[in-house]
């Protein structure tokens, strides 16, 4: 796995997530249950298989222009 984005909080990640899944990509947040405690150390990482990575990466991005 390869982490394709880092947010500022679960939310956010579980967002990218769903858009993600809505291109097709699985994805994993390994930070999801621990969260309240990953603020304080860098973010939620959101991570793909490593061949999904350039479209994740794209999608990550086309999404967060929404925001």
């Amino acid at each position: 796995m390869i982490t394709i984005a880092t947010c500022f909080n679960v939310y956010d990640a579980q967002r990218l997530q769903r858009a993600l899944e809505a291109g097709g990509i699985a994805s994993f947040i390994p930070d999801e249950l621990s969260a309240h405690h990953v603020l304080m150390s860098g973010g939620v990482r959101v991570q793909v298989e490593e061949e999904d990575a350039e479209p994740a990466r794209e999608i990550v991005a086309e999404e967060k222009r929404s925001w």
